[in-house]
């Protein structure tokens, strides 16, 4: 389908005029007597196309507040889960105090960075740019005494005589660290297991959806509100079309500016909106749908992307065990097996980090303190191991474990009330 534009020339029935001349000026100069709807030239010449073809970015991807918010929110809380480390002893597992892995892990990853700080960042790679490289310093004996964050764009991962390289370029030269050397996280690896695939760059058109729904708003609401339009009249030559758009356009901003209501124009001359305003094209059902194709990419509930339309007391309990069960937790088992195997190597299962979700597992006063009841009362927590879950100090005599003394067999055989040898 074609729109005629003007007539170069000769009186000619009613014309359009473009409201934003100085910015079509140059797709004017070029427009024949008809362009078609579906050309790019007719969007730029009524200013509908600005910033439609820019390349998504992360810095573009992270100005739509649902990715910034889910990016921020897994990345902070995946960093603040407290790291313990774990030894197999003859009686089980036994707590491990004074392990350097410990030490990066929760306190200082390096000389420079805060083990939060080297934590979100990784995470932060991981759900940006798909992919997050940190590279392991050994001391002489063979252990872990820093681990360094490195730029993943400067990064390139070969396969060379079947083992697998990652090629650093720092500034002028290029470090080439074998896998066992680094930690390496990826968001989806690709195909040839070399490649990361990014959750940005893999729902550019989603990101760009929302980027131009929002550079629409924007423009339309500092244009006082009044959506792009046309105007028609007897225009003859291309000149007066331009001179009658800048005056209206003039016209139309004196009238934002000064508060009026109305503007006058020629007799024989109309005014068209070219385009909808926000209600009629829906831009806030869009976006709300677009936080939920987000929460989407990242599997995450809506309501931890601040958007409760379908939330409720019970539902929105439900997402906080499904955030922590389906989301988190994967998460933190691909962590817990990437750093286990490259800081403890693939022979010593003897020692073991786990993240402990205690923390996000807590409910309110009321239920965890009932919990923790219910689990001293029947002999499976020590009263210090409940104490230390609320981050109390141990008390004396709070050591041994406990039941009810009233407890007897289900088969009726025997009471069940001797404690230490007495009845």
């Amino acid at each position: 389908m074609a729109f005629s534009i003007f007539k170069r020339g000769g009186a000619a029935p009613a014309q359009a005029a473009v409201a934003n001349p100085q910015e079509a000026a140059e797709a004017r100069s070029k427009t024949p007597e008809s362009i078609s709807q579906g050309d790019p030239g007719f969007a730029r010449f009524f200013d509908m196309a600005a910033g439609a073809d820019e390349p998504v970015t992360i810095e573009a991807a992270l100005g739509v507040p649902a990715v910034w918010s889910a990016v921020n929110f897994l990345s902070r809380t995946l960093a603040a889960i407290p790291i313990k480390l774990y030894q197999k002893g003859a009686d089980g597992r036994e707590t491990v105090d004074g392990d350097p892995v410990g030490s990066l892990l929760n306190h200082a990853a390096n000389d420079e960075t805060t083990a939060f700080a080297f934590r979100r960042g990784l995470w932060q790679d991981v759900f940006t740019s798909g992919r997050s490289v940190s590279f392991i310093e050994l001391d002489k004996a063979g252990r872990p005494i820093n681990l360094w964050p490195l730029d993943t764009e400067n990064v390139l991962v070969v396969r060379k005589n079947g083992r697998t390289f990652y090629n650093y370029r720092d500034g002028s030269r290029t470090v080439t660290y074998a896998a066992s050397e680094v930690l390496d996280l990826c968001f989806m690896p690709g195909a040839s297991r070399l490649s990361a695939r990014s959750p940005v760059y893999s729902h550019a058109d989603t990101i760009n959806l929302a980027l131009s729904i929002t550079r629409y708003g924007a423009r339309f609401f500092k244009n006082g509100g009044v959506p792009s339009f046309v105007i028609t009249g007897p225009f003859t030559t291309a000149g007066g079309a331009t001179r009658a758009a800048k005056e209206l356009q003039e016209a139309v901003k004196n009238m934002a500016a000064e508060g009026r209501n109305g503007v006058a124009l020629p007799e024989g001359h109309t005014i068209t909106a070219l385009g909808l305003d926000p209600e009629k094209m829906q831009m806030v059902d869009a976006q709300r749908f677009l936080i939920e194709q987000i929460a989407r990419i990242y599997n995450m509930p809506p309501a931890f992307l601040q958007d409760l339309t379908h939330g409720t007391f019970s539902n929105v309990e439900q997402q906080d065990l499904q955030l922590v069960k389906h989301v988190i937790a994967p998460w933190v088992a691909y962590f817990e097996a990437e750093v286990n195997f490259k800081l403890y190597g693939r022979r010593d299962r003897s020692r073991y980090l786990e993240n402990i979700l205690d923390g996000l597992m807590r409910g309110d006063l009321v239920s965890r303190s009932t919990a923790l009841s219910n689990m001293i009362n029947t002999g499976q927590l020590t009263p210090n191991e409940a104490r230390a879950l609320n981050n109390r100090a141990n008390l004396p005599g709070g050591e041994g474990l406990l039941v009810q003394g009233a407890m007897v067999r289900a088969d009726g055989l025997e009471a069940v009330g001797k404690v230490d040898g007495q009845e």
